[in-house]
């Protein structure tokens, strides 16, 4: 019995460990491990000289991120000239034969697997080499994905260049021992979808590259991005640009560094609708019917293209500018002609497709790998009967917002070809665009994605992520997902932002930018800037206060954070937390300002101009913001990136010349003051001191408002102070209910010491038509022993003194009563006004005023 736990402990050793992203790293040189960089100096690496071009092209990347950690370069070899190497190379290439050949490695464990890398330290391996730590794939990309890998796990996050994160600096790191791997992907084609490109990714691309469109050294800033987060597919940015014909290296570059391209949802037969529209004039209308011929010889010239390409081939057909069959370009959504001669059509159109490209490859068209995207209109054709073969991965997709629209019933999932899934965190169409920020929560994300899993979508995972930034994040976590659906759950799904968070910032801070990503990714989510405006939110009952409240608490947060980061993370931080926060707060910002404009200028209430003002503010605060982004954020490495439109629309589409300042109003300042009338809720009436109906100065002194002053808006005293107050007045107009015969009456007023009169200052204060009462409010605000820390302390350091007088009122036919008081000495100054008959409530701002009109 010994021996059996003896052999099965042994068995279990040497069994593979699940790594998914996991560190496996330490920053020493522990005794045991394996070496990586020790004293600043990089281990050396070998591969195979005839090895596939995405395999060198990896490990060249890797030599720079060596570099980046180090300082130093790791050398390159095609032949073994060191007794420690890291070895990387596919099955097949000429040092892991060896290495197999000599039971180093076990090609069952990759022999026919999709995309899977063995990363293992082993031993007397090869002539004059003692040790090595090994990189194996079962494919070229599973090649690249474990040297990716080994980048990671030394310090370099795959955004490095798309999101300056960088590596930190190490002299001494090794690896433990052991074998790793991620395994093979749950889902099989897993990519990106470069979308509505301008006017921002055009523009950075022009300021960077000096071209209109996207060329090949663009793109394999793009492929590489995705082979890091082991993606390997990509549809390419098709609103002006295309792909095939604009570069014809970009094809070329794809191959050589292992990304599988294919077009999008209208765009078949690896042909990009721009090659069509440029030449429209020879080539006629982008309609089967009337001119099939012209259209199949566009389509045989694409896979005539493709053939010698990993490409997955996109059949079927939509209208012109991904419209409906029938339908024109820039005409939104309709379908003409009818859905069964549509049907008709489509089934004729893929016949014929699959004819090219049997005809093309010379051989049968179920050795293509195709799909047939189920978009729009397309998904209600196939509900009605249409079909693609057998062997044609169906493409289902989303509301272009986020949520599956269908997946696979019944026996529909036993589909030879497999379903995919079209995903969107980017979209242009009703009921407004979504371009400018990421507003999809994580939750959402990870909801639907596991959804599409559970139910058998696992050929083709493609999400349209706009420009690329600043979609980071959603583009790791649905990548993520697309490798293992099941690694993260409801209950470690947070794991996956904290675990991004670290890689990008370091580990003290994974758990604060976490949060704060969660946060502002579920606030985002709520409405989308594009949709947000000033009748969002409802003013009346705070909701409005309340939610533009938390987003400027999350930016002061997430600036607290970004003050303690490390020079070198600020740019990095900038871009994947602090501009997203702090861009929705700022909008947040403004249209609550715009709705408190609108809300008060109907009141006829001069703060009208205040939220004016604010509303012009902040509108400038955003065209800063992304001004900073542009030209001073990371040295002005992204400048045109955020230069979306995202403020005026009026119908779906961006189509408005640039961001207009939302309808503000404004009162003409008269030099006017007073006629405020106030309307009790809720058994109470709340006054701010300045908003009397009436003042009456003395002979010698003026009510002035002293701005700010107190709790919350004001203070309002008769100055100069030296000069008598005989005479002076304010009253305060209210409609309270005929039935209530008295009141109580709070007045707030500054904690004033008696320095006119040692016995205390005085005001008198009664309703119109009834005995007035006069309050002496500071007699006891002084330092005698009896007072000092029963009175004068607790008074003094909190700012105000509060009174409470039960006065009652005169019968009246309308219910409306002025409210008087007057100064008796000088220096009083008053804040706050309550008449309460039922409804007070004690708060320490002593809540927030009364609804009023203003007659001037």
């Amino acid at each position: 019995m010994k021996n059996y736990f003896t052999v099965l402990l042994l068995k279990l050793s040497i069994n593979l460990f699940a790594l998914d992203h996991k560190n496996i790293v330490s920053n020493d040189l522990k005794p045991g491990n394996f070496p990586l960089i020790e004293n600043g100096i990089p281990g050396k690496i070998l591969i195979d000289e005839n090895d596939d071009s995405a395999v060198k092209i990896a490990v060249s990347n890797l030599q720079k991120d060596f570099e980046k950690v180090s300082g130093r370069q790791a050398e390159m070899m095609f032949y073994p000239q060191s007794k420690r190497l890291i070895i990387i190379g596919s099955i097949g290439s000429k040092y892991i034969k060896a290495l197999i050949k000599n039971g180093k490695i076990d090609e069952k464990e990759l022999k026919g697997k999709n995309e899977k890398y063995i990363m293992t330290v082993v031993n007397n391996n090869l002539p004059g080499v003692d040790e090595a730590l090994v990189i194996v794939g079962s494919d070229r990309r599973g090649t690249v994905y474990g040297t990716y890998e080994l980048s990671e796990q030394i310090g370099v996050s795959p955004w490095y260049d798309w999101a300056d994160v960088p590596a930190k600096k190490q002299q001494n790191l090794s690896i433990k021992p052991g074998k790793y791997t991620a395994g093979e992907p749950a889902v099989k084609y897993r990519g990106i979808f470069l979308n509505d490109e301008a006017p921002c990714l055009t523009t950075w691309v022009h300021n960077t590259y000096g071209t209109n469109y996207g060329d090949h050294r663009f793109y394999a800033r793009v492929f590489e991005l995705l082979l890091r987060l082991r993606a390997n597919y990509l549809w390419p940015a098709m609103w002006s640009w295309s792909f095939y014909a604009d570069d014809l290296k970009n094809s070329e570059t794809a191959n050589k560094m292992g990304i599988i391209m294919g077009t999008s949802h209208h765009e078949p037969m690896a042909r990009n609708h721009q090659e069509w529209v440029r030449k429209r004039k020879e080539y006629g209308e982008w309609d089967y019917r009337s001119n099939q011929k012209n259209i199949d010889q566009f389509f045989k010239e694409g896979i005539q293209r493709a053939v010698k390409t990993e490409d997955l081939i996109t059949i079927g057909m939509r209208g012109d500018g991904d419209t409906p069959m029938g339908g024109k370009e820039g005409e939104d959504h309709k379908t003409v002609p009818n859905d069964e001669e549509n049907i008709k059509l489509l089934e004729k159109i893929i016949q014929n497709q699959r004819k090219i490209i049997k005809d093309v490859t010379e051989k049968p068209a179920n050795k293509t790998p195709q799909m047939w995207a189920l978009y729009k209109e397309v998904q209600k054709y196939y509900d009605k009967g249409l079909k693609p073969p057998d062997d044609v991965i169906i493409l289902l997709s989303d509301d272009n917002w986020g949520n599956l629209r269908r997946l696979p019933r019944g026996k529909e999932k036993n589909h030879t070809g497999g379903w995919g899934m079209y995903y969107h965190v980017d979209y242009v169409g009703a009921p407004r665009n979504s371009k400018s920020i990421n507003v999809s929560p994580i939750q959402n994300i990870w909801e639907q994605t596991q959804l599409a899993y559970d139910y058998g979508v696992d050929k083709i995972w493609i999400v349209n992520v706009g420009d690329l930034k600043p979609m980071e994040y959603p583009i790791s976590l649905f990548l993520n997902m697309a490798w293992n659906p099941k690694n993260y759950n409801n209950d470690n799904l947070l794991q996956h932002t904290k675990d991004f968070c670290a890689q990008q910032f370091g580990d003290n801070q994974a758990d604060e930018a976490a949060r704060i990503l969660n946060l502002y990714s579920k606030y985002n989510g709520r409405v989308t800037p594009e949709m947000l405006d000033a009748e969002t939110y409802n003013i009346e009952s705070g909701e409005w206060k309340q939610v533009s409240d938390e987003y400027l608490k999350l930016e002061a947060e997430a600036l607290r954070q970004y003050v303690s980061l490390s020079s070198e993370y600020k740019d990095s931080y900038k871009q994947l937390i602090l501009y997203p926060v702090q861009m929705m707060a700022n909008l947040y910002e403004m249209y609550y300002a715009q709705a408190m404009n609108h809300k008060l200028y109907k009141e006829n209430n001069p703060e009208t101009n205040f939220w004016a003002d604010k509303v012009e503010t902040t509108f400038k605060r955003d065209a800063d913001l992304s001004y900073d982004y542009n030209h001073v954020m990371s040295g002005g490495k992204w400048n045109g990136m955020m230069i979306q439109k995202k403020i005026g629309y009026t119908s779906w589409n961006d189509n408005f010349p640039k961001d207009t300042l939302p309808k503000i109003y404004r009162i003409n300042p008269d030099n006017t003051s007073g006629g405020y009338i106030f309307t009790a809720k809720k058994n109470v009436v709340v006054m701010e001191a300045e908003h009397y109906f009436e003042s009456k100065n003395s002979s010698s002194a003026n009510w002035t408002t002293i701005p700010y002053m107190g709790r919350t808006l004001s203070g309002v005293a008769l100055m100069p102070y030296s000069k008598d107050v005989a005479n002076a007045f304010l009253s305060y107009k209210m409609n309270i209910p005929k039935d209530v015969d008295k009141v109580k009456v709070h007045v707030v007023v500054k904690s004033t010491l008696a320095f006119h009169d040692p016995k205390g200052h005085r005001y008198s204060i009664g309703f119109l038509g009834k005995e007035e009462k006069t309050i002496n409010f500071n007699h006891n605000l002084n330092e005698d022993p009896a007072n000092i820390y029963s009175m004068f302390y607790p008074t003094v350091a909190r700012r105000i003194v509060h009174n409470e007088t039960e006065l009652q009122l005169p019968k009246t036919a309308d219910g409306q009563q002025t409210l008087i008081i007057k100064p008796l000495d000088p220096g009083i100054v008053f804040e706050k006004i309550i008449v309460d008959f039922g409804g007070y409530e004690k708060t320490y701002l002593f809540m927030n005023e009364s609804p009023f009109k203003r007659t001037l």
